[in-house]
């Protein structure tokens, strides 16, 4: 257990596992906190790999009260992550809104970033424009800090039961919507901007391997996100699973692992 802590004084957490393969820093999508990841963990330290999971600003056991949970400060604290830890060259992996988090954090890591996973992504943007036909209406997410407050246990219990395609059973969802609840009451500010952001130019200017990950059956964000973010990065790829909603590691979990031992097998 450890937290790194941050210039406005507030403290953000971190786990830690050392390992002589390439490392992966893995960033949990909104309103989680590495609990979701603990399957991947295990397999990727069985593997040989050093991981390092956060939670982001107001989740899991990080601080509730910053004044920003801005989408640059969580890759504000990923960055300082990898600087306090002196990491080599890491591959990110962020799912769902950790996608937009780990895109703006390898732009900026430089040689630092050796690769990134896109799981479910939440990149290029969430919302459609004129010349991007993808993604959730312009202002979808504007009344998303109402209808929490309206009924904060329903909403994150709904959201926690179309996380998967497939029926992973009552426990699973009540676990999943007891990690949302815990989040900061302003959580949801990070996802409202990144509603805003438009990360393709970021995309285009990686040098690094690119993998997305997209579920076929999501319904928590348009699959054709993932696609498209393979189609921005030069060195892009897609992996497609087909029988997986928003969260593949939880749906397919044997194959999304394949993917990704591939994948890092692939990272110089």
């Amino acid at each position: 257990m450890a937290f790194l802590e941050t210039s406005g004084g507030g403290r953000v957490y971190f786990e830690h596992y050392r390992g002589e393969r390439i490392p992966v820093f893995l960033i949990h999508g909104w309103g989680m906190s590495t609990q979701i990841w603990s399957t991947v963990t295990d397999q990727l330290c069985i593997e040989g790999h050093e991981v390092i999971a956060i939670d982001h600003r107001g989740c899991g056991r990080s601080d509730r009260d910053f004044s920003d949970l801005s989408v640059s400060a969580i890759a504000d604290d990923v960055i300082a992550i990898v600087r306090l830890l002196d990491l080599r060259p890491a591959v990110l992996n962020g799912w769902s809104l950790g996608g937009a988090v780990a895109v703006e954090a390898a732009s900026r890591l430089g040689d630092r970033a050796a690769g990134l996973i896109l799981t479910c992504g939440a990149s290029p943007r969430l919302t459609c424009a004129d010349d991007f036909p993808f993604g959730a209406e312009a202002g979808s997410y504007d009344g998303l800090g109402q209808a929490i407050a309206a009924d904060r246990a329903g909403f994150f219990r709904g959201l926690a039961g179309s996380v998967c395609a497939r029926d992973i059973g009552q426990a699973m969802i009540e676990w999943m919507t007891s990690i949302f609840l815990e989040s900061a009451p302003r959580s949801y500010i990070a996802l409202v901007e990144a509603a805003s952001m438009d990360q393709r130019e970021q995309l285009a200017g990686l040098t690094i391997p690119v993998l997305s990950c997209v579920g076929a059956k999501d319904t928590v964000i348009d699959p054709e996100l993932g696609v498209q973010a393979a189609k921005c990065a030069p060195h892009g790829q897609l992996a497609r699973f087909e029988q997986s909603g928003h969260a593949p590691f939880l749906d397919e979990p044997e194959r999304y692992m394949e993917v990704v031992k591939q994948f890092l097998g692939s990272v110089k």
